[in-house]
């Protein structure tokens, strides 16, 4: 079995992703620009898992990947190294050259639509390059295959994501909301008005967890859905747990769509900071909710409600499945695994819900189906 190197291994989900391949008894190597913070997560793996292989490298990505991939020669490189909204596919494009595969944890729609772009020079490696192994649109696009045989036409998919105030949460994905706060997002099938980041609000009720607010995100589902599984409407939310702190970015949307000069990812770190000072009333209770509404084979109305609970902080687990799972299966063989062929691709129908429930079980989180 070949071994993973995981880029930003020591970060809010890569430490997850070294911990859940570890688990899995894949050999890990946790890189990162901070040898002391590379060595201190693979410290974390080893004692959780005294049986795992697990190294630290210190690797500044734009300056020693090709080198690293070179001197380590790894089955499969992670990316967790966020935001990806206004990235290039450089780290993709090294791995190609290098005939390696690669994915990452993107949910940029325009970064996550685009790596189609890299996929000739893909195949010609033989390799996968697959973008997007995370919640969206890994989970998401699981949970529509799921139901897509119960419907012969799928008219709304409604869906999103409510974390726990006081679940982990990193700066990337603080950085990665921001850069759309307030600002004009492309078109969706079935809206016709145009749309602002972290506005159009409404109250999701969630099971176990009570109503959450929800305001617009922008993700590459919105642009895959309704092409592959013939989506009339699509709309996706995210919300806070706390609705002053929901209200407040609502607000600071208003500001960006107004024209005021604010550049709010300049202001990533310290708006992070402050978001845990209502850490204190919140709770590490989070969810996901999908919302699908159509007809059956019958021509009759029919509606399925999907929802994942987490729990006791568990709720960052869930985007981390895709990539555990993928990468196992690419670094446990010599060739492709069934259900993969080389090339570059969205995270779209690769695994289905039953490999999420059995990477999740040892966690505080449940599926609930209406």
């Amino acid at each position: 079995m070949g071994h993973v190197l995981v880029l930003g291994g020591y970060g809010n989900f890569g430490k997850r992703i070294a911990l859940g391949l570890a688990r899995q008894g894949v050999a890990v190597v946790i890189a990162g620009r901070d040898d002391a913070k590379a060595e201190q997560a693979a410290a974390l793996v080893r004692a959780a898992y005294p049986a795992a292989q697990v190294q630290a490298l210190a690797c500044d990505v734009p300056r020693d990947l090709a080198l690293c991939l070179q001197k380590y020669a790894p089955a499969v490189v992670i990316n967790t190294c966020g935001p990806f909204q206004h990235q290039d596919y450089a780290v993709a494009e090294s791995c190609i050259r290098q005939r390696v595969h690669y994915m990452d944890l993107a949910d940029g729609r325009a970064y996550v639509t685009g790596i189609t772009q890299l996929d000739a020079a893909a195949k010609q490696a033989g390799i996968c390059v697959i973008s997007g192994a995370s919640t969206v649109p890994g989970l998401s696009s699981a949970v529509v295959e799921h139901y897509q045989s119960a419907f012969s036409q799928i008219d709304s998919l409604r869906f999103g994501i409510a974390p726990g105030q006081k679940a982990e949460r990193g700066l990337a994905t603080t950085a990665a909301i921001l850069s759309y706060v307030g600002k004009k997002l492309l078109p969706v099938a079935g809206s016709l008005k145009p749309r602002y980041g972290w506005q159009d609000l409404y109250r999701q009720p969630y099971p176990e967890l009570g109503p959450r607010w929800m305001a617009n995100c922008e993700v590459p589902d919105l642009d895959l859905f309704p092409q592959r599984y013939g989506i009339k409407q699509i709309q996706f939310s995210a919300g806070m747990e706390n609705p002053l702190l929901h209200f407040a970015i609502w607000g600071l949307s208003w500001l960006v769509r107004l024209g005021l000069p604010i550049h709010l990812p300049k202001h990533a770190k310290l708006l992070w900071q402050m978001s845990h000072w209502f850490d204190h009333g919140g709770s590490d209770a989070g969810g996901m909710h999908v919302l699908l509404r159509g007809v059956n084979p019958a021509g009759k109305a029919l509606e399925k409600r999907w929802f994942i609970i987490a729990k006791q902080g568990d709720g960052p687990q869930i985007p981390c499945v895709p990539a555990i799972v993928l990468a196992k299966k690419l670094a446990s063989t010599a060739g492709l695994p069934p259900g993969l062929a080389p090339g570059a691709m969205p995270c779209v129908g690769l695994l289905n819900l039953q490999e999420y429930r059995d990477a999740l079980a040892d966690f505080a989180i449940r599926v609930i189906e209406k």
